[in-house]
């Protein structure tokens, strides 16, 4: 500290205080369904490999099993995901790693819906249980479901009848599952059921990507950690909240796609998952799932959005349990008032009908913004201004929370612009308070500036691990505090659906922008009578090294 230099510890020593080595004693399987496609490819094995990497994943106890329909032998899946472990640049340092992760890696194919796939499977799990000397009923078996909803139940069946463990002394099987969790209440309802027929709660893992991500994690330790933050964080001092999912492209090719999927689940495809597509090996989706009402795939990824909104909105928990988390999450979902039609402002870019994929006279939204509004002691009266769109002005995942006016401006200063606390999920992960400060000089003027926390300068020999190596870790932990539980999901589907129902009447249409802005005008105009004021002549530029 002398040299005037920060300490941080390094990702080899901090992330493995936090979570310890993950090493039972007993074998360790973790099956990706889905194997061949991109999210696993792309996502899911390169985590592993990271864990794998950093020494939580004990090569002595785990293997990893793909399973899909295409035929594939195991050097061909190797092959195909070796490209997605290690970038160009540090292979050479990683060769030795690599080839032995790969080693670790066994590929059976056969159907979703049939025994006799799912047989093999369990004899090749069963194998590598039997070479780690594991007695029955005390090893680990973790279920990674890469593929889209409409399978999860005939897969789930075919897990239980035939792929976990026959009794218990220790072990477990945990089950990990992608969002969107159904199109609306009903069918969320439906496949929560399903699936809950066939596995407890506690072997549920229901996976968010943000909910993974390094600042939305913080969000707790920044809000109760804090003293100065605990008496601002309420209706008296705080005006608006806005949480915006930016990207600065469109759909690329890909209209037909996002035509049937719409803006906010692409954004979980591509900006929250980043897999572009699931793959064709995972189809058919179901008709009960797939809907060419594009705004009921809005609903299904706003749900993201919705939690980062709980970890902002919610009341200081007893203690750190997941559990005590999760109450308090539910409770905010349960104040949410419902949502009004003239709250809710959906856009479409120009152009976006150009491709010859997209009909004529569609009315998905490539845009939209919606105000939540929470009746409670602390949020009555704020609200909570959800954002997301393609082909903006820019590119960027942000909390925003903006405080009200001071009484009394003395120094006559509002116009420039209130106080905000901004967070910064993505790029550049930062955090930083917009105050206004004497602007240096011989006179008295004031200027708007800010206190800033960038990561990559502040934390410049720590690697942030990506949201899926910690998600992972996670559930083979047994720790499902950033994981959804099913009355978690209820309460948002039910927040969601009413307005569903009247979207899919025709009631509200998509208004065209211009690709490049910030959306239409319509819905700052939305904000302004919410009650959002926009800073002029001020723009956070990220610190250099």
């Amino acid at each position: 500290m002398g040299s005037g230099q920060w300490h941080v510890e390094k990702r080899s020593t901090s992330f493995l205080k936090e979570y310890g080595a993950v090493s039972e004693s007993r074998s360790l399987s973790i099956i990706v369904l889905g194997a061949s496609g991109d999210l696993a490819k792309k996502k899911t094995f390169p985590a592993l490999f990271n864990l794998y990497h950093q020494g939580f994943l004990n090569p002595d106890e785990v293997h990893i099993f793909g399973y899909a329909r295409t035929k594939l032998s195991d050097q061909e899946l190797r092959d195909k995901i070796r490209r997605y472990l290690v970038d160009e640049k540090n292979a050479s340092e990683n060769v030795e790693a690599l080839s032995k992760f790969l080693q670790l890696i066994k590929y059976v194919s056969g159907p979703y819906d049939s025994e006799d796939g799912f047989k093999r499977l369990d004899k090749a799990i069963s194998e590598h249980e039997i070479s780690k000397k594991s007695s029955q009923g005390s090893s680990r078996r973790l279920f990674y479901l890469a593929l889209p909803p409409s399978v999860y139940p005939p897969v789930c069946k075919m897990i239980k009848a035939c792929c976990t463990n026959k009794s218990d002394v220790g072990g477990w099987t945990r089950i990990v599952v992608e969002k969107p969790f159904g199109k609306d209440l009903e069918s969320a309802e439906q496949l929560s059921s399903q699936i809950g027929k066939l596995f407890d709660e506690s072997q549920i893992y229901r996976i968010d990507h943000y909910l993974g991500k390094e600042l939305v994690q913080n969000m707790l330790v920044l809000r109760f950690a804090n003293r100065f933050f605990l008496p601002l964080w309420n209706r008296d001092n705080i005006a608006n909240v806005q949480i915006v999912f930016r990207e600065d492209f469109g759909t690329e090719g890909r209209g037909g796609y996002f035509d049937e999927y719409g803006i906010i689940r692409d954004i979980i495809q591509n900006h929250l998952l980043q897999a572009k597509s699931l793959p064709f090996d995972c189809l058919p989706w179901s008709s009960s799932f797939v809907t060419s009402d594009a705004f009921v795939v809005y609903i299904v990824n706003m749900f993201s959005v919705v939690q980062v909104l709980c970890l902002v909105a919610m009341e200081k928990p007893i203690s750190l349990k997941p559990e005590h988390i999760r109450d308090e999450k539910v409770k905010v979902l349960q104040s949410v008032i419902p949502i009004k039609d003239e709250e809710v402002v959906l856009g479409q870019y120009e152009g976006y009908r150009d491709d010859p994929t997209v009909p004529n006279d569609s009315n998905t939204p490539t845009f939209a913004t919606t105000i939540l509004r929470i009746d409670n002691e602390r949020w009555e009266g704020v609200p909570f201004i959800l954002k997301a769109g393609k082909a903006m002005g820019s590119k960027k995942a942000d909390i925003r929370i903006q405080f009200k006016d001071v009484p009394g401006d003395i120094f006559k200063c509002q116009k420039q612009g209130r106080n905000e606390f901004v967070i910064r999920l993505q790029p550049s992960e930062a955090m930083y308070m917009k105050l206004t400060v004497k602007q240096p000089g011989l006179e008295m003027q004031t200027v708007q500036s800010e206190l800033d926390l960038s990561y990559k300068q502040r934390y410049q020999d720590v690697s942030i691990p990506e949201a899926y190596e910690r998600l992972i870790l996670d559930t083979i932990k047994g720790d499902q505090q950033h994981f959804v539980r099913r009355d978690e999901l209820k309460a948002a589907w039910e927040i969601f659906t009413p307005l569903l129902h009247r979207i899919e009447k025709g009631e509200v249409k998509s208004i065209p922008y211009k690709p490049g802005s910030r959306g239409p005008t319509e819905a700052d105009q939305l904000l302004e009578k919410a009650g959002y004021l926009q800073t002029h002549g001020y723009m956070w530029i990220p610190p250099t090294l």
